[in-house]
């Protein structure tokens, strides 16, 4: 049989195929989230998330000691706030020495060039467990984008490299570059969730910071996993806002949003890897019905060929050591 072109050549060898390879998963694409509590010497385990913990600031300074040392160069941090300082207002978000605060102080003096990033979003410190100021059973967007600011600007004047509003409230961005541009923040950055969908994957995330939410549902301000060309709109006004990075969450039932995104915007594109997607592969492997390296190397490596320039994963760790 004669064929004019044969395919198959450029796939006989690992050689070959590492050679003429599209996609390239390096540790410099992640971004490793972590959960962090008060007190001392604490390592908690998730339950929903097996093999991933809540660290108070001492354990915390030794992951993030550890996570340099395999090339991980970017943290996105999330703390989980004592019930007694949760209220309406989210006032402990700003609290100069509350949780985050000092979280990254002690990243900065421990790994002053590792790249810290900070969630802002008051559902962690919600009585609510919702991400903005309730009124009259409503989260009200306007009210809560001021306090969006003040948890921003608390956070840059801690030493927070790059902000991430993960609230979905409307001309937050904007709200927050005026502010760093007002109060000489002119270095930090902002990374937005852009297009946030509703997703019942988030449920173990919400186990690791107890912040479910304690009415209703969080579907009048994060998107209707139905709509697509709404995820174009929001990733542009963020970025006219003067967002840095652009963020799609959740990551697998979502890679067609990041293509349509990252071909919309001129800025990198990040991706989150939420819990429920790390909580499936985990269980699916601890059943023995697939191999846990090779599908944490592969659904990695589907967001960076979707277009994902970043990404926000609990298996960078893991990844990294496979990487390596």
């Amino acid at each position: 049989m004669y064929l004019q072109r044969r395919n198959r050549i450029l796939r006989q060898s690992p050689s070959i195929r590492s050679l003429v390879a599209e996609t390239i998963l390096t540790p410099n694409d992640f971004i490793a989230p972590l959960f962090i509590d008060e007190g001392v010497n604490i390592a908690f385990e998730i339950s929903s998330m097996p093999g991933y913990y809540r660290y108070s600031i001492d354990n915390m300074v030794k992951e993030v000691k550890d996570l340099w040392s395999m090339g991980i160069k970017s943290v996105l941090l999330f703390v989980k706030a004592p019930d007694a300082l949760k209220d309406n207002t989210g006032k402990e978000a700003w609290n100069a020495e509350g949780l985050m605060q000092r979280s990254i102080k002690a990243i900065k003096n421990a790994v002053p060039e590792m790249y810290v990033m900070t969630d802002v979003a008051l559902d962690p410190y919600s009585v609510y467990g919702h991400d903005g100021i309730v009124e009259n059973g409503e989260i009200v967007n306007d009210a809560t984008v001021a306090a969006l600011v003040k948890m921003s600007l608390s956070h840059a004047t801690a030493g927070a490299d790059m902000v991430a509003p993960s609230d979905m409230m409307d001309g937050r961005i904007g709200a927050i570059r005026e502010a760093f541009e007002k109060n000489n923040f002119t270095k930090t950055g902002i990374m937005a969730y852009s297009a946030k969908y509703a997703s019942c994957f988030y449920g173990p995330f919400r186990d690791a910071l107890d912040s479910a939410p304690g009415f209703g549902d969080k579907k009048t301000y994060q998107m209707d996993y139905c709509n697509r060309i709404e995820a174009i709109k929001e990733a542009l006004m963020d970025v006219e806002e003067g967002a840095n990075i652009v963020m799609v969450k959740p990551g697998l039932p979502y890679l067609d949003i990041v293509r349509e995104v990252k071909n919309a915007v001129d800025v990198p594109v990040s991706v989150y890897n939420i819990s429920g997607e790390y909580a499936m592969i985990k269980a699916a492997a601890k059943m023995g019905w697939i191999n846990e390296d090779k599908a944490i190397l592969e659904t990695l490596t589907s967001f960076k060929r979707a277009g994902a320039d970043l990404i926000a994963t609990y298996f960078a760790k893991d990844a990294a050591k496979l990487l390596g």
